[in-house]
């Protein structure tokens, strides 16, 4: 990196941070430290909510997905504008006029205490989780291609989002969302600029579009009904469906991020927006991946992205294979060069055929080094992620673009840990204030209350540095966060809808059918029954199930 990089990405960063503590300074009651003041307007919620979700896994991931598998990944998030249409109809309403400022405490006023304990610690456990991997996310992917060290990287990261988190609370991370989701979309628009701008002067626009076409790269449906693929249509507006109501309508990391809004109108038009511009914002992620996947058919690749492989394959058994495969490889993309030349001046249908067949086989040739690194990894006894996808982004921007632009991009991934870190650790330690401590020892004042939050804040903040100095790279980092909210989303939406719509059952019952229903989604995870999305349909359903079952068995149960 050159000096003018380091300027931008300190500058970037520190900005945000002194910026956001600097804004919110006065934020010392409940309302504006919980409670963001109420005074959001609706296009600071839609920004918050989506920088909230667009975490660094975010712009580390997806194009690395898109690179290997194409636009598919999409279908995931055609559930979320239904989801947001069904909030801002039910949610919304009722948490506002209800004046909550958690999503759990409208529980303790419909069933009880217990219930409203049991909830919030379900999401203090899948949350905490996430906020340390939303941390270890860009760390260990920065450490690997820039040799920083990992464990400075998760405690730079971690303790700067504590700084501004802990002075402002809800609104400090209001305000400086705002300005991570601006450096985001610059930096995306610009660095899509310049892989189509780096192609060859003979690929325009539409040939790259028509490369990854032919690649089966641009497929974006699939109708299949196959259990076995995560990524269907169906999937995605079923499973994702529910994902998405029991995200942003019962995880306190969202729900305080619209709570803040002036007015229910504004709320729902927050929320609106978000469920409009966010799918086509993951097309566009996804697409700079794609585009990606079109450079590297005129430039050559490493054949395995994780910047680590080729020390590790060094003094074993496998690196003859190993420098064999890359040998092949630079064969294969020599000839597949030729091929593309001999298009341009003579299309035919088996030039086509061969080019894909030349795609093929470096595939095979990257799966081939892929078991080579695992098998030097169990020799040597160290861990390595073999996988990888979240490598190819971050690659790309090291080595193609100009500088300046790096800074830029690696600001964007930063940018995106810290403003999703920072909503988790403000919901999680909001949410251990008021719907854990304060439900047994109550405060005595506002001042009193805002402390504790702080407090718990910072507990968790130290928490989730924690978590990230000891957790491990999953097959693809995006898919690991929505693996854990898939554990437990289900069952807590599914608690949220008979508060809503089934007035009958009583809190015993619903208690009884969480906890069965929180093992028994352990379970089905563990036996590997279904793909992960489909769990939160099945936590959804089986709670419900249960409680009215057990109601209907047991009426004189009451609370």
């Amino acid at each position: 990196m050159a000096l003018i990089d380091w300027i931008v990405l300190g500058g970037t960063l520190l900005f945000i941070v002194i910026y956001g503590a600097w804004r919110t300074r006065e934020s010392k009651s409940v309302k504006d430290y919980i409670g963001g003041g109420q005074q959001a307007r609706w296009w600071t919620i839609g920004l918050s909510v989506m920088a909230t979700q667009a975490s660094a896994i975010t712009f580390l991931s997806t194009p690395g997905q898109a690179f290997h598998d194409g636009m598919g990944f999409v279908q995931f998030y055609f559930g979320l504008p239904i989801a947001m249409v069904i909030i801002c109809a039910v949610f919304i309403p009722i948490y506002s006029r209800l004046k909550v400022f958690t999503a759990y405490e409208f529980l303790e006023k419909r069933f009880d205490l217990r219930v409203r304990k049991l909830t919030a610690s379900l999401f203090l456990i899948q949350r905490g989780l996430s906020a340390g991997i939303t941390i270890f996310a860009p760390s260990i992917i920065l450490s690997a291609v820039l040799g920083w060290n990992l464990t400075a990287l998760n405690i730079l990261i971690g303790c700067l989002v504590i700084i501004y988190t802990v002075s402002g609370g809800t609104k400090a991370v209001n305000v400086t969302q705002k300005q991570q989701m601006a450096v985001i979309f610059s930096g995306m628009i610009l660095a899509l600029f310049f892989i189509v701008r780096a192609l060859p002067e003979s690929i325009s626009f539409s040939d790259a579009i028509d490369i990854a076409g032919s690649s089966d790269k641009m497929e974006v449906l699939n109708f299949s009904f196959d259990l076995n693929n995560r990524y269907t249509v169906w999937t995605g507006l079923i499973g994702g469906t529910f994902l998405a109501l029991s995200y942003f309508g019962t995880d306190q990391s969202q729900v305080q991020r619209y709570l803040s809004g002036k007015s229910v109108q504004e709320m729902r038009l927050g929320m609106l927006f978000n469920g409009l511009l966010k799918v086509p914002m993951q097309f566009f992620i996804l697409f700079v991946g794609v585009m990606v996947f079109v450079f590297y058919q005129f430039n050559q690749a490493p054949l395995h992205f994780n910047p680590l492989s080729e020390q590790l394959i060094q003094n074993t058994p496998y690196e003859t294979d190993y420098e064999n495969l890359k040998n092949i490889s630079t064969q294969n993309y020599q000839y597949r060069i030729s091929l593309y030349q001999h298009f341009e001046s003579s299309p035919s249908d088996d030039l086509k055929n061969r080019i894909a067949d030349s795609q093929k086989a470096d595939l095979a040739n990257r799966d081939a080094a892929r078991t080579l690194l695992e098998q030097a990894a169990n020799s040597k006894k160290v861990s390595f992620e073999s996988n990888d996808k979240d490598y190819v982004f971050i690659h790309f921007i090291l080595n193609n673009l100009p500088r300046g632009l790096i800074g830029l991009l690696l600001a964007v991934i930063l940018s995106a840990a810290m403003s999703s870190t920072a909503s988790e650790l403000n919901a999680l330690g909001a949410t251990t204030a008021l719907d854990l401590y304060n439900t047994s020892y109550p405060a005595d004042s506002d001042q009193q209350l805002v402390k504790t939050t702080k407090l718990f804040t910072i507990g968790w903040g130290i928490l989730a540095i924690g978590v990230a100095c000891v957790a491990y790279l999953a097959d693809n980092l995006i898919q690991l966060v929505n693996i854990i909210g898939s554990i437990f989303y289900g069952n807590v939406l599914g608690i949220f809808l008979l508060a809503f719509f089934v007035k009958w059952v009583n809190a015993k019952s619903v208690l009884l059918a969480a906890i069965i229903t929180q093992v028994l989604v352990i379970v089905a995870f563990r036996l590997d029954w279904m793909p992960y999305l489909w769990l939160n349909l099945l936590g959804c359903g089986l709670v419900m199930l249960l409680a009215l079952l057990i109601e209907a068995v047991m009426p004189q149960n009451k609370s």
